[in-house]
This record gives structure tokens, C-alpha cells and sequence, in this order.
């Protein structure tokens, strides 16, 4: 045999442009980019820019950082994502529910949450290498709705204490809900107005959205529809903008009568590692590992977070605009972007379903788009931070409740009480535990629906008819964990009774049959022929005969069919 030329050919392969084209997706659309698809990826990243802004500095309030981090952390996904994503609509930034997560781990500690993102950027390509991505699935629906329930719960109420112009009030949830009630006294005046003026406009501005028609009409009733649809878009922008120059006026008066952002870090990031150590406030030199312990199940919890929530974002729109993601692929793009964004000070990001959201509905044809978007936070960072001194913490506070509002989907409740009622067990379990500490919920969440899967395993459907002979149908594989069930069953049912009686086990659902069952059935094949009666398998699966014959199991008998077993046992060939 030829190495030399079977490792050649193996190394053409590797280095092929399909194997290239499959790393880097750009390749699959940019040869054939069209006019037509730059107006429209234009058009959706100023859309989408224009959005991305204000959000991700409402977003960087509720990681506990300055607001500049929030913008640190929004360009660098709509380069990578452009080069490595498998989505046309996918926008990659901070969010909410990673937002709280990152707060959760670090604490408002802005070179940990950098530190952070590099690790669970880390994690996240070396997941999409391994292709890992199964893993995923192990996190139930019931879970991810009672999290992202109670996620927009304590991250709305959290804001509540800026719409009051509150100040000192404790972060963890039990003691924000007592406090924020407790200071209501102190509240600002001119904070809660604005507060209230804001979330009007924006509640009217989604409704005013949601009302508009689809059908022919007049040219200048589409006129004012697309006027509608842009104002509504760009709601979050408009409304911090008319916030800010609310409060500059009132300032240039010598009248500050509402809380504003303050001073902000201008300029661009500097391109740098992320730190390794830190230094607290009394000058203690804390270690890279000591840091790394301190962040706890955080360090695992939040790469998975992260994937699970963008690539699900890729899947709803993948399949609502008729296209395929690759799911590992996914991964390393959100993987990679967490890793360069370390190196400009960014905290852990995802995918955003409000941004890609309006990414899709401004008619985005290519990743390309993000880039735009990405142009756009860049020149924030450049030239607008000065002008953010003046952003009401009033006015983010209302954009981050109107985003988070429509997580809360307690529609879902009613459903699972009707199609699953145990489904429940988890999403309570998961929604409960995440006002303790929103990584507990999802922890006990997954150990609940764990537990259920193995008890289902372990507890397997068996249906018992009687035809003369007990035809005992099992619902699914066998595996060690309901090897006792079974047991217990067969012996209640046919070796225990007087006189005892033949078993035909219907096998045609089974495909899975392990070591410690094959023993099992060992005994029981025994303990059938100490009472003179017989153990009968039925509609064996081929592999699961295979392992059966290969087992060398004495008295071993199968047929196939349920109906010729009957029939023997009519004309007496059976052992009674």
C-alpha cells in the first residue's frame, strides 16, 4: 500500500475549497453577492445599528458595567459573524438574559467579564471542533421557558428602581422587590415622568406596528405605512434620543432633575489581551486560577447559555425564511467572537432575537449586513460618547423593560398543563430557583428533567394482555436501569402465581438491549424452566437478535410473530 500517496490525497482533501467553503461560509455567497442584496443589507444594518445603540447600553446596566461596554462588545460579532456565520438574519451582541448572567458571575467587575469572555470563547470553539453540539439538547424546553420567564422577571423589576430614580438598592432579587418598595419615598420626580412618558411611547410606537395591514392600498397609505413601520424600528433610538435632549436642556438650565448616564470612556477600545489577574480594592493580587474558581459553575454555565439561545434564534429564522444553519458551525462563530471580542474589552455576547428580529424584517439578504451595523457602533464609540453623557438611566431602564416584557411568555403554562403535565415539574423547579441565582435555576432545572428521563428509562411502558399465555408488549429499549422493573413484572405477573404462566415478551419497539439486561434475562430464562413453563420473545429487531444469539443463552426461543406463539400454545405446544 501506497502511504505517502493515501497521506497526499488525505491532505487534498483536508485542503480542499469545499472543505474551505464549509470553515468559512462567506465563501458560499460572497462569489455571487448581487447589487440588489447591497441596498437591502444597507438598509437593515443602519436599521439595525440604529437599534443595536441604545439596547446594548441599556444592556451594560444590567451586567453591572459601564455603558461603554456594551458598544465594546457589539462590533466585533458583525465582522466575525460575517466571515463564519451560517444565517443571514443572525445578529451576535450583548442581550439581556447574558447580560444578567455575566452580572450573576462576575458582579459589575468590567476586567473579570472581559476575562469571562475569553474563556467562554474558549469553550465554545472547542465545542464546535469537537462537534459537541449534541450537548444542547439535554437542556429541555420547560427549562429554557422557565428560565427566560423568570430571566425577564428579575431583569424588568431590576430596572424599575431607574424608572423611580432610586439609588443603593441591592442587587439580589428578593432584597431589590423589598427596597424598591421601601424607597418609594425617595423617588425623583422628574425620573418617574420621564420613565412613564418613555415606556408610553415605546408601548405605542409596538402597537402601532403590530396594527399595520398587509393589503393593496393607495400609494400614500404605504407611504405612511413604511413611515409607521421605520418609526416603530427605530422606537428604542428615537426615544433615548428625545430622552437625552430632554434632560440636556434641563441641564443646560442648571435644572438636573433626572438621573443621566454620566461620564463615559470615549474612543475606541484598545486592542489588547485580556487580563490574567486583578487587583482589589485593598491591592491584593488575585491570580488567574483564584479568578477563574471564583467565577463557579458560571465558567460552564454561560457558553452554554449562549449557544443555546443563538443557535435557537438561527433555527426559528432558518426555518421561517426557508434556509439550513449548521449548527456547529453556529459555535465557532459565536466561539470566535467571543474570543476576539476579549481583546477589545467586550463581555460574553450571543445572538439577539429582537435585533435579528428587525434584521430580518428590514429584508436582509447576507451576513454582510452586520458589518454595517458593526460601522455603526463603531462610530458611536468615536464620536457620539460625549452625547451619551446625557442618556437618562429613566429612558434605558424603559427600553430594557419593553424588550424584556415579551419574554414572559406565560401562555406556555396552559400548554404544558394540557399536553404534559409533568413538564411543569421542571419549568416551576427552573423558574423558581433563577430569583435565587439564575444559574441554580438552570442547574436544578436540568437535574429535574434529568431525573424524569431516567425515571422513564428506568420505568419503561410495559402493556400486559392475556391470550392463555401473558404477551407482555414493551414500549421502547431495555437498558440496565429498568432491567429490575422488568424483572419485578415477569416474576409478579407469570413465576409467582399459581400455576405459573408462559411469557411472550413483543419486542418489535426494542432496539437497545445491554450486558446487565442479557444477564437478567439469564436467570429469568432459568427460573421459567424450574416451573415448566416458557420465556417466548417475539418480532426481535435484528440487532437486538444478534446480541441475543451472541449471548449463548440456554432455553432461548423467539418467533416471529406474537400470533404463531398463540397458535402454538392452542395446540398445546406449549409446556404448561
Amino acid at each position: 500500500m501506497d502511504w505517502p500517496l493515501m497521506r497526499w490525497v488525505s491532505a487534498q482533501g483536508c485542503c480542499s475549497y469545499s472543505t474551505l467553503k464549509a470553515w468559512l461560509p462567506v465563501l458560499s455567497w460572497l462569489p455571487r453577492y448581487k447589487l440588489q442584496w447591497l441596498q437591502m443589507d444597507l438598509l437593515a444594518g443602519l436599521t439595525v445599528g440604529l437599534t443595536t445603540v441604545p439596547q446594548v447600553l441599556a444592556y451594560a446596566e444590567i451586567a453591572g458595567l459601564p455603558v461603554q461596554y456594551g458598544l465594546y462588545s457589539a462590533f466585533m460579532g458583525g465582522f466575525i459573524y460575517t466571515l463564519l456565520g451560517t444565517s443571514k438574519d443572525v445578529t451576535l451582541g450583548p442581550t439581556a438574559i447574558m447580560s444578567l448572567l455575566c452580572f450573576s458571575v462576575v458582579g459589575g467587575q468590567p476586567h473579570r467579564a472581559v476575562l469571562l469572555s475569553l474563556l467562554c470563547g474558549l469553550i465554545q470553539a472547542a465545542m464546535a471542533l469537537l462537534r459537541l453540539g449534541f450537548l444542547l439538547d439535554f437542556i429541555s424546553f420547560p427549562v429554557i421557558k422557565g428560565f427566560t420567564c423568570a430571566a425577564a422577571i428579575t431583569i424588568g423589576f431590576g430596572q424599575v428602581k431607574n424608572i423611580l430614580g432610586l439609588k443603593d438598592v441591592p442587587q439580589a432579587f428578593y432584597l431589590e422587590v423589598y427596597y424598591t418598595f421601601y424607597k418609594i419615598p425617595e423617588a425623583r420626580i422628574g425620573d418617574v415622568i420621564l420613565g412613564l412618558l418613555c415606556l408610553a411611547l415605546l408601548v405605542m410606537l409596538v402597537l402601532m406596528k403590530q396594527s399595520l395591514g398587509s393589503d393593496y392600498a393607495p400609494v400614500y397609505i404605504r407611504a405612511a405605512r413604511s413611515l409607521v413601520w421605520a418609526l416603530s424600528t427605530m422606537r428604542n433610538a428615537l426615544v433615548v434620543i428625545a430622552a437625552s435632549l430632554v434632560a440636556y436642556s434641563w441641564n443646560a438650565y442648571d435644572h438636573p432633575v433626572f438621573t443621566v448616564t454620566g461620564q463615559t470612556t470615549q474612543g475606541l477600545p484598545p486592542f489588547r489581551p485580556p487580563p490574567t489577574s486583578d487587583t482589589t480594592v485593598n491591592g491584593t493580587i488575585v491570580s488567574f486560577g483564584e479568578i477563574v474558581e471564583g467565577f463557579g459553575g458560571g465558567i460552564a454555565l454561560i457558553p452554554l447559555m449562549g449557544l443555546l439561545e443563538s443557535i435557537a434564534i438561527a433555527k426559528a429564522f432558518g426555518s421561517q425564511n426557508n434556509y439550513r444553519i449548521d449548527a456547529n458551525q453556529e459555535l465557532l462563530a459565536i466561539g470566535v467572537t467571543n474570543i476576539m471580542g476579549s481583546f477589545v474589552s467586550a463581555y460574553p455576547v450571543t445572538g439577539s432575537f429582537g435585533r435579528t428580529a428587525v434584521n430580518s424584517q428590514t429584508g436582509v439578504c447576507t451576513p454582510a449586513g452586520g458589518i454595517v451595523t458593526s460601522v455603526i457602533v463603531l462610530l458611536s464609540l468615536a464620536f457620539l460618547m460625549p452625547a451619551f453623557y446625557y442618556i437618562p438611566k429613566a429612558s434605558l431602564a424603559a427600553v430594557i423593560i419593553c424588550a424584556v416584557a415579551p419574554m414572559v411568555d406565560y401562555h406556555v403554562v396552559a400548554k404544558m398543563w394540557r399536553i404534559c403535565k409533568l413538564d411543569l415539574l421542571p419549568f416551576v423547579v427552573t423558574f423558581l430557583m433563577s430569583f435565587w441565582q439564575v444559574q441554580y435555576g438552570i442547574i436544578g432545572g436540568v437535574a429535574v428533567s434529568g431525573a424524569l428521563l431516567l425515571y422513564n428509562m428506568a420505568r419503561p411502558q410495559i402493556k400486559v394482555s392475556d391470550h392463555g399465555v401473558l404477551v407482555m408488549e414493551l414500549s421502547s429499549g431495555i437498558s440496565f436501569p429498568a432491567t429490575e422493573y422488568l424483572s419485578h413484572i415477569i416474576h409478579t405477573r407469570a413465576l409467582q402465581v399459581s400455576p405459573p404462566r408462559s411469557v411472550v415478551l413483543d419486542c418489535h419497539h426494542v432496539s437497545i438491549i445491554d450486558y446487565t439486561v442479557i444477564n437478567e434475562l439469564r436467570d429469568l430464562l432459568r427460573q421459567f424452566k424450574l416451573r415448566n413453563v416458557q420465556l417466548v420473545f417475539s418480532r426481535l429487531q435484528p440487532s437486538v437478535m444478534e446480541v441475543l444469539q451472541a449471548s449463548d443463552l440456554q432455553g432461548l426461543r423467539y418467533t416471529d410473530s406474537v400470533e404463531a406463539v398463540l397458535q402454538m400454545e392452542s395446540e398445546n405446544l406449549l409446556d404448561h
